[in-house]
């Protein structure tokens, strides 16, 4: 379940980075005309089909889950999704041309008669907007680099560990093996020593039996 919960706040960080994308642009759209307006909007349709995916994502992830955490996660979801829609809306209000009298909104006409300083206030209301969605998205695009570098860290000291389990095996193996050298060698020293003890006892009772016979030998 901590697994899912992770994938979920992941998904909500690019879906929080993603929407306030969204939002600057519908406000730079309000604004814009020609080809600017008509790039901001190909942005926007992306971004919109981007941000269902995630959603349709956490759902997935949300209806694997049991218990207070799958209700807790399901209202953020549905939140998520009520505010997508809402963007949806602002979206296809902003991108529609103001010169077609019959589709325009309230939205709209309060478009068309705001002043050049009114204008010029949402255009850079637009702009700080949009200077926060990208340092979120920098901030994302950190907290991923550092999660990457993380999991690289963590690798290398699996692998350092396993190098080190597999070198403690060789020792002990090694140490196995000079233990039966050790133990060979010694029975091989008490041997030699057994065999030379017989040698010297045979020579003595050799000698003892030649003194007796010179002995003997003289006395006849």
């Amino acid at each position: 379940v901590s697994k899912m919960a992770s994938l979920v706040d992941n998904y909500e960080q690019q879906y929080a980075v993603l929407t306030a994308d969204i939002t600057a642009k519908i406000g730079r759209i309000r604004v814009q005309s020609g080809g600017e307006k008509r790039a901001f909007v190909q942005d926007v349709d992306r971004q919109i089909e981007e941000a269902q995916e995630l959603l349709e994502q956490m759902e997935l992830e949300v209806r694997g889950m049991n218990g207070t955490a799958r209700d807790r996660l399901r209202g953020r979801v549905e939140s998520h999704r009520a505010e997508l829609k809402r963007l949806t809306q602002e979206f296809q209000i902003a991108k529609k041309p103001k010169e077609d009298v019959t589709e325009i909104t309230v939205e709209e006409s309060w478009d068309n008669n705001v002043t050049e300083d009114q204008r010029k206030r949402l255009l850079d209301a637009s702009e700080r907007i949009e200077r926060s969605g990208r340092t979120l998205q920098n901030g994302y695009r950190m907290a991923l680099e550092t999660e990457e570098i993380g999991s690289h860290v963590l690798k290398e000291l699996h692998e350092q560990r396993e190098t080190i389990q597999r070198s403690r095996g060789r020792l002990r193996e090694t140490d196995a093996e000079l233990g039966r050298g050790s133990r060979l060698l010694s029975g091989m020293i008490f041997r030699s020593l057994q065999q030379r003890i017989i040698l010297a006892g045979v020579a003595l009772v050799l000698i003892i039996v030649a003194c007796i016979v010179i002995y003997y030998s003289f006395k006849s």
